[in-house]
């Protein structure tokens, strides 16, 4: 990628918002939105954009977010985490849930699409295994843990939904992934030393993310990115955080990311409109990574180059 030109601002560099949490996205935002294309037409075609993923062909390499706790937010006797998941199905694309009961995610994987289930970094490690067994009894394709949710907000381990959280080591992942004999994916990867340690344990796969800002003054996903893809290989790198767009899917995937997952960008549309407001967004998404797949000569999901991109 071409840096030959600095970040606006004092120093060149861009603002990094209050350094609060919930800020993140703006800096992701910011980051993303200054990342510029050059335009390479001549033998350009319609590309293909069919991506395999743990092996499975998808018609897509846009994914699916690792929502939680949506079931409560059911609107004209709709459960949104099931009208993703049947949006999923539709569209041939990789579903993600996040902390769900074991009854609720048997509700989601009955759906039919292929799911991956994030597990908490739970104190008591027996949750975490036993919620892999069961993940793996409902067909899930892949199975992981967040790993950034070790901290709370409070410099001690997380607390969500009352239930402690605790330290994930490499032995730890190590277990999980060997128990699991199914990909296991560590999400919320921001850093080459987490992404190595990850490869090392037998990871799968690893998610580049910051969970929509859980780190203070966090450094865009989007960044690190290509950093930790020139020291990792042989396991599949998937990012998110502030991808809304099939633009901004384009840059993910042209800085090294195998697949990427869309969050909050599909979240109005699902509780508004169910599984097809989902699909509504994620087809203009589509379009819009083929459009720029199209302007840059990208013929398909495995031929991005990253030289095609300069920072403004």
């Amino acid at each position: 990628m071409s840096e030959n030109v600095k970040w606006p601002g004092p120093a060149g560099l861009i603002p990094v918002t209050s350094g609060k949490a919930e800020d993140a996205n703006v800096h992701n935002r910011n980051y993303l939105n200054n990342i510029l294309v050059e335009m390479r037409i001549i033998d350009a075609m319609l590309p293909d954009k069919h991506k395999k993923i743990f092996g499975t062909e998808f018609d897509s390499p846009i994914m699916m977010p690792a929502f939680s706790h949506l079931n409560k937010v059911g609107k004209d006797g709709k459960k949104p985490m099931l009208e993703y998941a049947k949006a999923a199905k539709a569209l041939n694309i990789l579903n993600w849930v996040g902390m769900e009961p074991d009854d609720e995610f048997k509700e989601i994987a009955d759906i039919g699409a292929k799911t991956v289930r994030i597990i908490k970094p739970f104190a008591n490690h027996d949750i975490i295994f036993e919620q892999i067994e069961f993940a793996k009894k409902c067909g899930a394709v892949a199975v992981g843990v967040d790993i950034d949710h070790v901290p709370g907000t409070d410099g001690k381990y997380d607390i969500v939904d009352g239930i402690a959280m605790g330290p994930v080591t490499q032995s730890d992942l190590e277990e999980y992934a060997k128990f699991a004999k199914i990909p296991f994916v560590a999400k919320g990867v921001l850093s080459v030393q987490d992404a190595v340690k990850a490869k090392l344990a037998g990871c799968s796969a690893i998610v580049v993310s910051h969970h929509h800002g859980r780190i203070p003054f966090g450094i865009p996903p989007v960044m690190i990115l290509p950093d930790i893809k020139t020291e990792v290989s042989g396991m599949e790198i998937f990012v998110d955080c502030s991808i809304d767009t099939g633009y901004d899917a384009y840059k993910a995937l042209a800085l090294g990311a195998d697949a990427v997952s869309v969050g909050r960008g599909i979240l109005s549309p699902l509780l508004k409109e169910g599984e097809k407001g989902v699909v509504v967004k994620i087809n203009k998404m589509n379009e819009e990574l083929s459009e720029l797949m199209m302007y840059t000569g990208v013929k398909d999901t495995n031929s991005f180059d990253s030289s095609v991109l300069y920072i403004r």
